[in-house]
């Protein structure tokens, strides 16, 4: 499949192959692949697919409304921009070009610790407040920090990840010399980095600073990526425990998303500890490989916790019938990563304004031919295969 302009793309998987076309190889395998042998990378998508919905006619589902409020934040549509490390890399200043693009279309942006755009940056350029994504670091005083700084430019909700105690094993990263300091590791880049011209000029020289500028303050010089990346891998804590959490619920006074929930019993502790909502979600299958996709775990998970805590699904959506199927089995919305990414390199601003646009048609497309015109009118009653009964 050849696409001349990102404006022709008409899927996510549209998006990806432009993706793929227009950046550097090391930094298109860092947002496209997984952990090990990637089989729950691809278990998010092909699960999806062994749910079926249920096709309803003679309906009236005229005027379908799919306005709706996540984690207290109203939304056009039950979606939101998961957290993405390094976005501003994807294209030109990338972390304000999707902010702004999910500002037009109505719905929340995640701005990750380890974005390349600051807070204060981001902020300035949306006409929302932006949800802050944080990790549990060694240093509790560079989590208050971090912590203060979100709140003093207007962020409200916190999405708080618990599912990287230690990084998972990424082979695409080692294979492309992403992450070797030595002389073949710089090759290889400078190899991969001159096959994309256009990259080098827009991002690589127009797009500067590339440091973690809301960690600008932790290393003696910020524009050293190397550095950056030596502080936070020393950073990332294996000690945290539950009781972290509760000290954090503590400190943090807004709402407080838990990200990396997989499992019934732990979506319970969250519930417990106070949070606000959880992601429930493997980290894009870019952190244990072998575990369950997030949509086979969203019917036990949303059975545990019986509505008292809201449930974002990540991992694996697609489509506009993908959201709607995740809504069914029981998550009150959704968060894509991937695809956002996608479509930011492939076209900046405008093409994630698109993309969105066409999985908001998709979303409406679907409630229509399964009979509904209401997001409270989906439920279970809308799919039509339990995903452990596929052969």
């Amino acid at each position: 499949m050849k696409l001349a302009f990102d404006c022709m793309a008409a899927s996510c998987d549209d998006y990806r192959h432009l993706a793929e076309r227009r950046l550097p190889r090391f930094l298109f395998d860092y947002i496209d692949g997984g952990a090990g042998e990637e089989q729950t990378l691809a278990a998010n998508c092909r699960d999806f697919r062994h749910v079926h919905l249920r096709q309803r006619v003679l309906r009236d589902v005229d005027q379908p409304d799919t306005r709706c409020e996540l984690i207290g934040q109203a939304a056009s549509m039950p979606l939101a921009l998961a957290p993405l490390g390094m976005a501003g890399l994807y294209a030109r200043r990338g972390e304000v070009q999707a902010a702004r693009a999910a500002a037009t279309v109505g719905i929340p942006f995640s701005l990750s610790t380890v974005g390349i755009c600051p807070l204060a940056e981001v902020q300035a350029a949306s006409k929302q407040p932006c949800w802050f994504q944080l990790y549990m670091l060694r240093d509790r005083e560079a989590v208050l920090g971090l912590l203060h700084q979100a709140a003093a430019n207007g962020c409200d909700t916190l999405l708080f990840t618990v599912d990287l105690p230690v990084a998972g094993i990424r082979r695409r990263d080692i294979r492309n010399g992403m992450l070797d300091p030595g002389w073949q590791g710089k090759v290889a880049k400078a190899l991969q980095l001159a096959q994309r011209p256009g990259w080098l000029l827009d991002v690589g020289i127009r797009g500067k600073p590339h440091h973690f500028g809301n960690l600008a303050d932790r290393v003696v010089n910020p524009n050293d990526l190397r550095a950056f990346k030596a502080w936070l891998d020393a950073q990332f804590d294996p000690c945290v425990t539950w009781d972290d959490i509760r000290w954090l619920r503590e400190q943090w006074k807004g709402k407080l998303i838990l990200k990396g929930i997989l499992e019934p019993d732990d979506a319970l502790q969250a519930l417990e500890c106070g949070a606000d909502g959880i992601v429930l979600s493997n980290h894009g299958g870019r952190q244990l490989d072998g575990v369950a996709s997030s949509i086979q775990q969203l019917p036990a998970v949303a059975k545990a916790l019986d509505q008292r805590l809201p449930i974002l699904l990540d991992g694996g959506i697609r489509s506009g019938g993908d959201i709607l199927k995740a809504l069914a089995l029981g998550a009150q919305g959704v968060m894509i990563g991937r695809p956002w990414a996608w479509a930011l390199a492939a076209g900046g601003e405008a093409a994630v304004v698109r993309l969105l646009a066409g999985l908001h048609c998709e979303l409406k497309v679907a409630m229509a031919l399964c009979g509904v015109n209401r997001l409270e009118q989906i439920d279970h009653r809308l799919v039509g295969a339990a995903l452990d009964q596929r052969g």
